[in-house]
């Protein structure tokens, strides 16, 4: 059959005839258990003899045999299927814009069911190969082309994605730009192995060798091993970067990336090395992710070394505000994630606190779900980081002379962090409705404070006490109330003009209710007292403003624009 198979006919190769394959297969295993039957008789008789030369037909048979099962596996395979291509949900976080984010998988990549591109024919054949060198006793030489072949395939599907090999010491002195460029595509490569190679190598192993479940784990880890520990080294050497406030959410997707790793890595009937696999990618998640923890907490340090003396001009919002509510933002876009981490870091710190195994043990299961009615780690620090901001904000409101400023600063920073919060529905699931009712209740404290202090001098102008005596009117009393009047509207229009409230809503309602108490005032003012002005020129003196004018001034408040260049923009 060996001759037929080697005559040089395409039709009579191996893999042409099924049928004959089989009866050629079942003819090597009789041989083989015919040589145990032999074996053991002496060399000079007769049943010696045909031990002999059944080992010689075995031995060509199996050569034969092994050719063709490196080929099949090395053939018969078609190309590899390209890497699917990852989309970002944010460009690198930069603390100086608003808009900048991490670079972030946004989708994963989709499991192709073709990886590693054999036909179902090609593993038919490959596994009745299989089983005939193993029932023959070629068990290592079956291990061992099966493996070879895989492994180069498996490191050409990796070659693919384009990651490069780096030494520990070059990660470490490695800028960041460029340091998060590899980062992309390592998480590209492990991602490409989660969902795609490594379960597609365990479904062939599992295929070809069906019948052996030892085969199929030690072939599966003997692959796996080597790819996911070039995976762990570099996932250990960034651990141990400098950490710095915009590596966070790099640390969050590496870290994410080893998690959705243990699945595929976690085979059933699996022998020790995998498990000694699992638990080594266990380990450099765990890293990542102390290390993901201290770099957010490391927020605290930072909103409280922000000591500067210098208030921000025209009470806008401060840079420190934008920064850290952006910043929230993003870390709570992997809210799920961060409070995974959190509550791994809490056990770690409790069982080091822990003094036995028993308080360990108790330990453990008090802490394993915190009740309900208790915040979470990840909330708890992030309550902890907004009332710092919020006790930093309120202590640089007061580098503002003018009080009416500090309530318009600390507007604009409230309605900021509001509006991000609102903005974020995961934000604002982890701070909670009760926390944003307290927040619009401090800003319109502030608004009321404002209001008091810029325009109840102003108010006061517009009302009738002092101005008559036995019911007259005494006309220098009038002027001189409307002279202050216009003293202090023109003042406040001058002052505030300059300031800056930037939202939209916020600056509207302002001047909204601003107009509410003064254009009526002034009206009844007006209606009431302008007949005791001499017509003329006096009444052009004294009355400077039409309730009209009122409003018009009302509304170039707030605009950032000096009083000058707002009269040229009208």
């Amino acid at each position: 059959m060996i001759g037929n198979y080697d005559s040089g006919d395409i039709s009579a190769r191996f893999g042409q005839v099924p049928e004959e394959d089989t009866t050629f297969l079942e003819s090597v295993v009789r041989v083989s258990k015919l040589m145990n039957a032999l074996r053991g008789f002496p060399v000079e008789s007769p049943a010696g003899e045909m031990y002999g030369r059944s080992g010689s037909v075995l031995q060509r048979a199996m050569s034969f045999v092994e050719d063709e099962f490196r080929t099949l596996l090395e053939d018969s395979r078609s190309h590899i299927p390209e890497s699917n291509s990852l989309k970002t949900k944010h460009p690198s976080f930069n603390s100086k814009e608003d808009h900048d984010r991490c670079a972030l998988p946004e989708s994963e990549p989709t499991s192709d069911e073709d990886y590693p591109a054999y036909p179902p024919e090609v593993v038919a054949g490959m596994k009745k190969v299989a089983t005939a060198m193993i029932s023959a006793g070629y068990e290592t030489e079956c291990c061992q082309v099966f493996s070879i072949s895989r492994r180069n395939a498996f490191k050409e599907a990796v070659n693919k994605q384009g990651m490069d090999s780096f030494s520990n010491d070059d990660l470490q002195k490695m800028q960041w730009d460029t340091l998060e460029g590899e980062i992309a595509a390592w998480i590209k490569v492990v991602k490409k192995c989660s969902h795609v190679l490594f379960p597609g190598e365990w479904r062939l192993a599992e295929s070809v060798f069906e019948d052996h479940p030892a085969i199929i784990s030690s072939q599966f880890s003997n692959l796996a091993r080597a790819a996911v520990i070039h995976f762990l080294n570099f996932a250990e050497a960034v651990a141990m970067t400098k950490r710095s406030a915009e590596k966070l959410f790099k640390f969050l997707d590496m870290y994410e990336t080893l998690r959705d790793l243990i699945p595929a890595i976690s085979i059933p009937n699996s022998d020790d090395r995998c498990h000694e696999l699992k638990s080594e990618t266990m380990t450099a998640s765990s890293r990542l992710g102390e290390a993901a923890v201290s770099i957010f907490c490391d927020l605290e340090n930072s909103i409280k070394s922000d000591v500067s003396k210098t208030p921000v001009p025209n009470g806008a919002v401060h840079p420190l505000t934008s920064y850290t509510m952006n910043y929230l933002n993003y870390a709570c876009e992997y809210k799920d994630t961060m409070e995974e981490v959190f509550r791994q870091h809490q056990r770690i710190e409790r069982n080091d606190e822990a003094g036995s195994d028993a308080e360990n043990d108790r330990s453990r299961q008090n802490n394993a779900r915190p009740p309900p009615a208790k915040l979470s780690p990840f909330a708890t620090q992030l309550t902890t980081v907004m009332d710092l901001l919020d006790a930093n904000m309120d202590t640089k409101s007061k580098l503002y002379k003018d009080m009416s400023l500090r309530y318009i600063f600390l507007m604009n920073n409230g309605r900021y962090i509001l509006q991000k919060m609102k903005g974020s529905s995961e934000i604002h699931k982890v701070m909670g409705d009760t926390w944003c009712r307290k927040r619009s209740s401090d800003l319109r404290q502030y608004h009321q404070n404002y209001k008091r202090e810029t325009w109840s001098k102003v108010l006061q102008c517009l009302k009738d006490e002092g101005l008559q005596v036995n019911g007259k009117v005494i006309k220098p009393v009038l002027k001189e109330r409307f002279k202050t009047f216009n003293a202090l509207f023109d003042e406040i229009h001058k002052t505030q003009s300059t300031w800056v409230v930037k939202d939209e809503q916020l600056r509207s309602e302002l001047r909204v209710s601003i107009s509410a108490v003064m254009i009526p005032a002034y009206r009844s003012f007006l209606a009431r007292f302008s007949q005791y002005l001499d017509p003329g020129r006096q009444t052009e003196k004294y009355i400077k403003y039409q309730p009209e004018d009122i409003e018009t001034t009302i509304d170039d408040l707030f605009d950032g624009i000096p009083m000058s260049m707002a009269r040229k923009r009208t």
